[in-house]
């Protein structure tokens, strides 16, 4: 069964009169075997979006950009790439590069070779090849770097030659699978930030590969949540946080409480799944008083997890189940946050902020 995206408000390429999308995917499937990778999925990608599609582990999203790229054909559906299908044509005959998480850099070559390595396949002019090379590299920030080997480069400015030889063959579309997968914690900061302005002055179309939520929300324009190979949510990082349309959704991408069944009843007054966010959620005392348009639940501080610029605080329910709550440390220190633990709380809430979600 197919899996129908409804288009955001205001995006690109996805309703009719609009231009031709960068990228469409009708019906989508992929099968290896009796295991359904890909299940029926459509997606429009506008042209010029930074778009990444963000999952766990096997639901379907490296598949997807495989199957774009033309590295696996699909069981089912259309791929088209600016009106043209191109579910039978070759990679080499689709107007996309690939950049992936090794990089696979020639180590014996220079940088300027291992960029222009395409140019020199395609039998382009050394003239021009040496032009490209360096307005590649400018691209990326690595002018006068052309003749250093990648054995003498850190891991951001690996990655980075490796976006230049993607790049220097002018693809319309870009298709990135966790290229930043091997870098420590702050060079992958700062690289999110690098490419999102690359692709911003490039202007070509990115297409990003990603389990990491922080990730996808930094750069991206718009994401779509894959989960068992279909598409749960497609919206900008703001819909997607802000106004999971699933449990799932509002589990995966970021922190999230889900409060159903007797909890949902006692603490909201209504049946079904609700989900509030927990830097939504502020400590009170037991006999605080509640505004008319807040929502209060009481419980007991049974874990204070210290984090430095926040802590996390688990509260067990009187109404059954428990809540996360995130508050910052503007003024706590770790022994004043630590010190909560088994304390009686209130916890207080806008309504607004319980949010209804398919499937608990």
């Amino acid at each position: 069964m197919a899996t129908q995206i409804m288009p955001s408000p205001g995006a690109r390429g996805s309703t009719p009169g609009d231009s031709i999308p960068a990228i469409r995917l009708v019906g989508l499937q992929k099968r290896f075997g009796d295991v359904v990778a890909v299940d029926g999925i459509d997606l429009d990608v506008a042209e010029g979006e930074f778009f990444s599609m963000l999952g766990p582990s096997g639901s379907g999203k490296t598949t997807t950009l495989r199957m774009i790229a033309g590295f696996e054909r699909p069981s089912g559906g259309r791929i088209e790439l600016h009106g043209q299908e191109v579910e039978d044509l070759p990679p080499f005959e689709r107007n996309v590069n690939t950049v992936f998480q090794d990089y696979a850099l020639f180590p014996h070559m220079s940088v300027a070779d291992n960029v222009g390595y395409g140019l020199l396949v395609r039998k382009v002019p050394k003239p021009e090849r040496g032009r490209r090379v360096s307005e590649a590299l400018a691209m990326v920030r690595l002018g006068g770097y052309e003749r250093r080997r990648p054995s003498q480069l850190s891991g951001g400015q690996r990655q980075r030659v490796a976006l230049a030889r993607a790049l220097i063959n002018r693809p319309r579309v870009l298709l990135l699978d966790e290229p930043l997968g091997a870098l420590d914690l702050k060079l992958r900061e700062e690289m999110q930030i690098e490419l999102k302005t690359i692709q911003r002055d490039v202007a070509i179309t990115f297409i990003y590969v990603t389990h990491d939520q922080e990730e996808a929300l930094t750069m991206s324009d718009r994401i779509a949540v894959f989960n068992h190979g279909r598409i749960e949510q497609v919206g900008s990082p703001a819909d997607v946080y802000e106004r999971p349309a699933t449990a799932f959704v509002a589990g995966f991408v970021g922190t999230s409480n889900l409060l159903s069944g007797e909890a949902a009843r006692a603490v909201l007054g209504a049946d079904g799944t609700y989900t509030v966010r927990p830097e939504k959620i502020r400590l009170a005392g037991i006999e605080d008083p509640v505004g008319d348009d807040e929502t209060s639940a009481l419980g007991r501080i049974t874990e204070v997890i210290y984090l430095g610029s926040d802590t996390r605080y688990i509260v067990a329910l009187d109404a059954g189940g428990s809540l996360v709550v995130t508050q910052q440390n503007l003024e706590t220190s770790s022994t004043e946050a630590l010190a909560r633990q088994g304390d009686r709380v209130r916890l207080v809430w806008k309504r607004q902020h319980s949010l209804p979600v398919q499937g608990g």
